[in-house]
């Protein structure tokens, strides 16, 4: 199953992954204000969707947002509460957030979903449909790219996808799509980032 494929990925590297990109420091500037941006203007609990280290939900905390942490992988959970106590995180999955129908402010699924099968990914967004209030915040963050493919992660196997077709299917789970963002930093592979707010019935 892939998804135990990729958790057993991370869970193998999950220090090595912690050192070199565990630290909002590592993070692009124009992220950090677009995340933040996003995240005050919402009412409510936020998830942050395949936390890995915890910096983004701790960044979330400090900043007056009442964010949880949810990661497949233990070890991201364990290393996470060690670094930022008072945080809260657990273990949990992208298509199984484990909260009431339209409970959450907003998700936060920040390269959160790159591992996943194309098939796979609307299961997992209308599962965070399912989670948010009508009115609250849907963020992702993934790889840009010209059409939906595969490539060689330094973790595992990875997609890069085209904004206007993940667009697309985040609006079939329920949303509207506000924002859509690329950006291509020197030595980096190109980014998106879409936000959207969940449609009120």
């Amino acid at each position: 199953m892939v998804a135990d494929r990729v958790r057993r990925a991370y869970a193998a590297r999950a220090a090595e992954y912690t050192a070199v990109l565990g630290s909002i420091d590592a993070v692009a500037g124009p992220d950090r204000e677009l995340v933040l941006a996003w995240a005050k203007g919402l009412v409510g609990r936020v998830l942050d969707v395949g936390c890995g280290p915890g910096h983004w939900t701790d960044l979330l905390r400090r900043s007056g947002v009442d964010a949880e942490g949810v990661d497949p992988v233990a070890q991201f959970i364990d290393g996470a509460r060690e670094r930022y106590p008072g945080v809260p995180f657990r273990v949990g999955r992208a298509d199984a957030l484990g909260v009431e129908d339209g409970t959450l402010g907003g998700v936060l699924a920040w390269y959160s979903l790159i591992h996943t099968e194309p098939d796979d990914v609307d299961a997992q967004l209308r599962e965070s449909s399912r989670a948010i209030a009508p009115g609250g915040g849907l963020l992702i963050g993934f790889f840009e790219g010209p059409a939906v493919e595969p490539f060689e992660h330094a973790v595992t196997a990875a997609y890069r996808w085209p904004v206007e077709e993940l667009a697309d299917r985040v609006a079939a789970a329920g949303f509207d799509v506000t924002g859509r963002h690329t950006r291509t930093d020197e030595g980096a592979r190109p980014h998106g980032a879409i936000v959207a707010v969940r449609r009120r019935e």
